[in-house]
């Protein structure tokens, strides 16, 4: 099983034992399925993260602030899906790496610059509707162009160091007949304390790209809602505007936290039992790492699914896909046509009801 991406080893060091013990050999379907549903995330992904990237960046004249952050949500997550089609035949040949050394190292670093740079886009989008809503008046400083560039440059800074681990330590490892594209704590750690290596960078990716910002987000939501819940309730049309941007980006935090939910408590649970935190029985443990690579797999597909979720809640960028990409004018002639079509009935209808009345 080498589905470590993210720091979760493929008990290796002091779980030799176990290895003996216990068959942690991946499903036969995971070689066929994964790399189907790999392929399907890069195709929705790269043209679905496309559309928001182009669609933002015509829109500069009347871009929001919280545009820019979803901008740079699509940017992280269209930086990722690049290197989907490399994981899909990684698993296609059943953990062979042919692509050599570099892209083994350039690949894992951007799958992990997507998760800490998605979340932390997250992270401020909340607090700019934070301070939109709860602090409207006085928060206009905080809420200017120069700040919202400094939060960006910080955004992408603290996610290319917290990602740097794995540009560092990943690599090729030649194992039998095969490449492996996996961690290597050799030149830190000894076989002795590898595993406190592998536990401090599972403890760092989980607390600081899932738990601490989804508890920020948690906090600012709740108090968005004591403010939409006491002056929310005669909602003008500005208003209105801001509380279906909440929903939006809600909408984007309950995705983000359902699609990372199980690959983190699968990556907890593993650690706890390998610094021996827990005691698991045999046939869980291997469930564990054969679920492993399916958590992941759902994890990728957050990457592909904001575009669409935009689509659907966000009227205002649907209206500016079909504007930009030049559909606004078929749309027109559609509405113009069903409103003469539905003109041409309730003519028609008045006359019959006229006829009868007479």
């Amino acid at each position: 099983m080498e589905y470590d991406l993210y720091y979760m080893e493929d008990y290796v060091g002091n779980e030799t034992d176990f290895l003996n013990q216990c068959d942690t050999s991946d499903w036969d379907l995971s070689f066929s399925l994964l790399p189907v549903l790999y392929m399907l995330v890069f195709v929705l992904g790269l043209s679905g993260n496309g559309v928001v990237i182009f669609t933002v960046w015509k829109a500069r004249p009347k871009r929001r602030s919280a545009d820019t952050y979803i901008g740079n949500l699509a940017l992280a997550d269209l930086a990722f899906v690049v290197t989907l089609p490399l994981w899909a035949a990684y698993t296609a040949l059943r953990f062979h790496w042919p692509f050599g050394s570099a892209l083994c190292k350039l690949s894992s670093y951007l799958v992990l610059l997507n998760m800490f740079a998605s979340v932390f886009c997250l992270s401020c989008l909340s607090f700019d509707r934070y301070l939109a809503i709860v602090h409207s008046l006085s928060s206009t400083k905080l809420r200017s162009r120069s700040s919202m560039l400094a939060s960006l440059a910080v955004i992408w800074l603290l996610s290319g160091l917290l990602a740097l681990p794995t540009l560092i330590l990943r690599d090729t490892r030649v194992e039998g007949n095969i490449t492996l594209c996996d961690m290597d704590f050799s030149s830190v750690a000894t076989k002795y304390n590898e595993n406190f290596f592998i536990g401090g960078l599972s403890i760092l990716t989980t607390v600081l790209g899932f738990l601490l910002p989804l508890l920020l987000m948690t906090i600012f939501y709740c108090f968005i809602g004591g403010k939409v819940t006491v002056h929310f309730q005669n909602l003008k049309k500005e208003e209105q505007k801001k509380k279906r941007l909440l929903k939006i980006i809600i909408t984007l935090v309950v995705v983000f936290a359902i699609c990372w939910l199980p690959f983190h408590i699968l990556k907890t649970i593993h650690f706890l039992n390998l610094m021996d935190f827990l005691e698991l029985s045999c046939p869980l443990q291997s469930l564990i790492v054969r679920l492993h690579p399916y958590a992941t797999c759902l994890a990728y597909i957050n990457s592909c699914l904001n575009p669409f979720l935009y689509a659907f809640f966000d009227l205002r960028f649907r209206s500016q896909c079909f504007f930009f990409f030049g559909l606004n004018k078929t749309l027109d002639r559609q509405i113009t046509n069903v409103s003469s079509s539905l003109s041409a009935q309730t003519q028609k209808s008045e006359i019959q009801s006229l006829a009868s009345k007479i």
